[in-house]
């Protein structure tokens, strides 16, 4: 359930994502590629964007079930991501008001 899903505006990725196939499949679906391309300066930014989400996945490891998947039920799965996310909550909020 839960709200309908929304297609995102824009996609952005590094110069592993860069081949005409794949812009042109985000085109298609009405998203904005916004991907490097090789041999070409870096999009200014994209560093401190993928480092939050990198960062976050980190974070999510440290929780030693969600490094290997090992639960075969979904459910289960986005029980302990929703377990590991408080986790990591929690510490910085603890780590902040101390």
């Amino acid at each position: 359930m839960g709200r309908p899903r929304r297609c995102p505006d824009a996609l952005l990725g590094d110069k592993g994502y860069d081949s005409n196939p794949d812009r042109r499949e985000l085109r298609r679906r009405g998203i904005l590629p916004v991907i490097s391309r090789r041999g070409e300066p870096d999009i200014h930014g994209l560093g401190t964007l993928r480092y939050v989400i990198e960062q976050t996945f980190a974070l999510l490891h440290q929780v030693k079930r969600l490094a290997v998947r090992w639960e075969r039920r979904l459910d289960l799965h986005t029980a302990l991501v929703s377990l590991g996310c408080a986790i990591i909550c929690w510490r910085r909020l603890k780590k902040h008001t101390q």
